[in-house]
């Protein structure tokens, strides 16, 4: 709640109230000053193709293009971290890092993933409105790159990942034997390891500033803005819960992937269970 910390997560309230998670949390987008909306557009363009710059070249461009002449360093760094930003070095990622206990080793180096549902990755991306913004995470499939479920949110609180994630586990009747995510806190809290641990699923995670090592739902994320956030422009969380809606089943459904012999993630992810199970009749 604005103002001070609230002790209960958006979880325990929604249930405290009898309110149901999922709307609660796409509909009431973040908001912030009407020139740090578009200092935060700015960035979210600039950060899909020049995730290396630092707060003072951000400042400078901020300037130079007439976004915000009052903008500074001190409020870059603000916002930033509101966005989940982080500066890489020759790499991109979107995180606020978590504790150094609680990461993980990075479990794809070198592994051959060859069907579904053998590994699945999750990361947060931040999803811009006129007069607010929301964030979007997704649990995907790493070998079909079909995503199995996602949820929007106004907080990077956890809830909205483990919602995601058992949504996955309940649609699709499996278990990834691993999964894949950053060194985020929502990815390093007691909170998201019990839940994978009591499911038996391995924790893999990115090696710091290390995009590459999730490029797939990096790629995604790069693709759903490119082809309908940037385009649409949602007016609210409610326009943006229904286009990400349809996009996601379209980009499952009829969009072909170059790198998957231009079939679609539903018909490899589908294919491939049903040659697995047995179902494909040769």
């Amino acid at each position: 709640m604005d103002g001070y910390d609230c002790p209960l997560s958006i979880r325990r309230q929604a249930e405290l109230l009898s309110v149901n998670r999922s709307s609660y949390y796409y509909g009431e987008p973040a908001t912030e000053s009407e020139e740090n909306l578009a200092v935060m557009r700015f960035m979210d363009e600039l950060y899909l193709e020049h995730p290396e710059l630092g707060v003072r070249k951000l400042v400078v461009m901020i300037k130079g293009k007439g976004v915000s002449a009052s903008i500074n360093a001190k409020r870059v760094r603000r916002l930033k971290a509101k966005m989940g930003l982080m500066t890489l070095y020759r790499a991109r990622r979107t995180t606020i890092p978590g504790a150094a206990n609680k990461v993980k080793s990075y479990l794809l180096r070198n592994l051959t993933i060859d069907r579904p549902n053998q590994v699945w990755c999750t990361d947060i991306t931040y999803i811009r409105m006129p007069r607010g913004f929301l964030y979007l995470t997704a649990i995907m499939d790493w070998y079909s790159r079909r995503i199995l479920a996602w949820r929007l949110s106004s907080t990077m609180d956890v809830g909205f990942c483990l919602e995601a994630l058992y949504e996955a586990i309940r649609t699709i009747g499996h278990t990834a034997e691993i999964l894949n995510s950053d060194q985020g806190c929502q990815y390093t809290s007691d909170e998201w390891q019990q839940a994978l641990a009591a499911r038996s699923i391995a924790i893999s995670m990115d090696g710091k500033r290390r995009w590459v090592d999730n490029v797939m739902i990096e790629r995604f994320w790069r693709t759903i803005k490119y082809d309908d956030v940037y385009l649409r422009d949602y007016q609210d969380g409610h326009e943006a819960y229904r286009r990400i809606t349809a996009y996601i089943a379209f980009y499952n459904s009829s969009r072909p992937h170059e790198s998957l012999g231009m079939l679609t993630p539903d018909a490899i992810y589908n294919g491939v269970l049903q040659q697995l199970t047995g179902g494909l009749q040769s």
